[in-house]
């Protein structure tokens, strides 16, 4: 479903996870309250892969909006809207003192970081075999000549 709505949208949120495990073996060690670091790093997280994911979703319905009348759709509502939830989130951590908000911020750069990675992992990701076990094929190197 992720495929979707935009090709490179798993790969993406693959590397935010992968980001946020990362941060939460490496981190673990260098903190006094691992519970804060914990929710923090994973509220984090998680924003990010709502960022990515209603990013996508956004450009998405712009590009099938102007394809179908022709003129461009607001997206700045949607933009708004996404850091308003953002820093809502935050305001709610530190207010009730759930989670690190630096850690938080952290976690939220999993989106920048997975971005500039991405390249990367759809490299290795591409290369992963399917599910009939068949590894995909190159078209450069499976043309054959016939002569």
């Amino acid at each position: 479903m992720l495929k979707r709505i935009n090709p490179v949208l798993p790969e993406l949120l693959a590397g935010i996870l992968l980001y946020g495990i990362v941060l939460q073996f490496t981190g673990m060690w260098f903190v006094k309250d691992k519970l804060q670091y914990s929710f923090g790093l994973w509220i984090g997280i998680f924003l990010a892969i709502g960022m990515a994911v209603n990013m996508a979703i956004v450009i998405l319905d712009s590009v099938d909006m102007m394809a179908a009348r022709g003129r461009a759709v607001r997206t700045g509502f949607w933009s708004v809207l996404r850091y308003v939830v953002v820093v809502g989130v935050f305001a709610a951590a530190l207010y009730f003192k759930l989670a690190n908000p630096l850690i938080m911020f952290l976690g939220l750069m999993g989106l920048k970081v997975s971005a500039y990675l991405q390249p990367v992992l759809h490299k290795y990701m591409v290369r992963m075999p399917k599910k009939g076990g068949k590894m995909p094929v190159d078209s450069e190197k499976s043309s054959v000549n016939s002569d």
